[in-house]
This record gives structure tokens, sequence and C-alpha cells, in this order.
């Protein structure tokens, strides 16, 4: 199966004072991280969805990718900060050391909280949930190992659940901010 490695999360958070939707990965995986930014392995399908989500097209730099969140109102993180894992092994992961989420929810203290996928939802409730006032709302994962779900169907069901944060009081229209 590999050996273990263990990762210190070399990201920062994407967010500012107007983010008002917070989504949290487990862990930046080994493309990701080759890459250096979040959701770089070129089969994760968050940058689709995200942006299907918003009616933007698709970014592709990662500059693009900031502004883009930015813009949006979407911070992102994730709720490892260190732990061992194999590989790119979710089930693998050990000796994790969670975020602190409070960097954000500080200077946003109405940000709403979203994990992306199983993972990250169960390792949120483990290790932030217990020391925060914040229960996280859990997303389909958009990772490819999640196949049973379409592209457009996450699109649908991320759209159902972030937009009323993400759209309160500006009827759909980044533009004017």
């Amino acid at each position: 199966m590999g050996e273990y490695t263990h990762i210190i999360h070399s990201f920062e958070p994407v967010f500012n004072k107007n983010s008002r939707v917070l989504i949290l990965g487990s862990l930046p995986s080994v493309k990701s991280r080759e890459y250096g930014f979040y959701y770089g392995h070129p089969r994760n399908r968050f940058w689709k969805v995200t942006a299907a989500v918003i009616g933007k097209p698709v970014p592709v730099t990662i500059e693009e990718k900031k502004a883009f969140l930015l813009d949006s109102h979407i911070a992102v993180w994730d709720v490892i900060a260190e732990c061992d894992i194999i590989g790119s092994s979710d089930a693998s992961i050990k000796n994790v050391r969670a975020a602190d989420i409070s960097v954000i929810t500080d200077l946003c203290p109405d940000i709403a909280v979203f994990t992306n996928g199983g993972t990250a939802s169960s390792l949120y409730d483990r290790h932030i949930l217990p020391n925060s006032d914040r229960p996280a709302v859990r997303l389909p994962s958009t990772s490819p190992a999640n196949a049973t779900w379409s592209t457009e169907r996450l699109a649908e069901e991320w759209k159902r659940l972030i937009s009323p944060y993400l759209f309160q009081n500006t009827e759909n229209n980044f533009t004017n901010m």
C-alpha cells in the first residue's frame, strides 16, 4: 500500500472579509501538492462545480482560481493542518492536527461552513466541531473517486445547498460587489 508520510499543510486558506461560504476539504492530494493549490488533480471536479454554481467560466491558473473564489465570496481551506497519510488515501489518515478555522470565522462571523465529502465531514465533526459552535453541512465530494455523482448532479446539489448563503441580497449578481 505504501509508506506513511507526515504532511504539513502548505497552502494558506483563501478568504477575505466578504467570504460567505467556507468549503473545507480534508487535505490536499499528492497531485494538488505538486500543483501548489487546492483541487489540483485534473480529474477533481471542484472548479467545474463551483463555476457552474456561480455561473462563471472555470478558472485555469492559480491566480484566476484565487480571484474567482474571492469574487464569488467563497473561502477554501482544509480540515487537516497536518497528519500522517499514505499517498492521497483518505482512509490512511492518522495523527491529525486540525486547522484552526477561527482565523476565518473570527473575520467572517456569519460564514456558513461546508465540507467537501465524507472524509472532510467526519474529520470536521471529530476534530473541529467539539471546539466550535458551527456545524458543517456535508457536500457530496468532487473527488474523481466519487464516480456515482456526475459533474452536473454535483453542481445541482452544491447549488441547492450553498446558493442561499452566496446569493443572499445579491440577486445572483456578483458584478455589483
